[in-house]
């Protein structure tokens, strides 16, 4: 049993979040583009092709409808703990509206970006620590200039990423196989695999047996056992350190899975089992 308390202090848009404990762990589906300076302790990022490792003073950009893993740790003694900036499709429309800017009609695909270090990045986060002393809330027009400024930044450090955050629109119907085995790792409702493939539940299981002649459940059951077995054989990996990654949600029933499956618990190795 995994014990953690998270503490999130909320300022308009931007957030400053505390995690006690071993580690807290969650998949994500973000609705908003985000912006994130951590603070202290480590951020593991599992994405469908690579695992990111972020640290204290690294700032990382989440777009929207981003898929992502994420697993928050203490490090060097200090909790985990970052600040956060939303940015919503309203408030990206007003500021393109505000200073007459024309969103791009291709929809750019900026991915998780960790960004470089840069003065006006540093000058903003620490401009925003203060307010979370604050016990009445932080004055709206405070907060929108705050927000502009963050935007206002990223269009000076970043323009690809500014350029992707221009896109307002909620997702489209796109192909379901290419998604589902790009994002089969990532434990979450049927309806929210629906939702960002631009689908309703019913149609996304209809789709879903059309393109996999099987039931959603039983295709990432076993796509996860395979890839937990490919990380056990073959990259030597411990189950304690994968069964998160791949999917499961807790290390007793993917020992179970694992053994229903193959025949032996993911502790011993095939070559063990002879």
């Amino acid at each position: 049993m995994i014990s953690h308390t998270t503490q999130t202090v909320s300022k308009a848009s931007i957030f400053l979040t505390r995690s006690e404990g071993k580690y807290h762990n969650n998949t994500l589906i973000v609705q908003k583009n985000t912006l994130i300076r951590m603070l202290s302790g480590e951020m593991r990022i599992v994405l469908p092709d690579s695992i990111l490792v972020i640290g204290a003073g690294d700032t990382i950009f989440f777009p929207r409808f981003e898929l992502a893993k994420v697993m928050k740790l203490p490090k060097d003694g200090q909790p985990y703990s970052s600040v956060a900036i939303y940015f919503t499709p309203e408030s990206m429309q007003h500021y393109f509206a505000k200073h007459h800017l024309k969103p791009l009609d291709e929809r750019l695909k900026p991915g998780v970006r960790l960004l470089d270090k840069h003065p006006l990045l540093e000058s903003l986060f620490n401009s925003l620590l203060p307010y979370f002393n604050l016990k009445n809330e932080l004055p709206e027009n405070i907060a929108e200039g705050k927000i502009d400024e963050a935007i206002s930044i990223l269009q000076v450090i970043d323009k690809d990423l500014f350029n992707a955050m221009g896109h307002f629109e909620e997702p489209g119907k796109i192909n379901l196989t290419e998604f589902m085995e790009q994002h089969f790792m990532f434990n979450m409702p049927l309806d929210k695999f629906g939702y960002l493939t631009g689908r309703s539940l019913t149609t996304f299981k209809r789709d879903f047996k059309k393109a996999f002649y099987t039931t959603p459940q039983k295709w990432l059951t076993q796509k996860r056992l395979e890839l937990a077995h490919y990380q056990l054989t073959e990259k030597k990996r411990k189950p304690a350190d994968i069964y998160m990654e791949v999917g499961f949600e807790n290390l007793s029933h993917f020992s179970y899975a694992f053994k229903k499956q193959f025949g032996y618990p993911p502790s011993l190795l095939p070559a063990d089992n002879h």
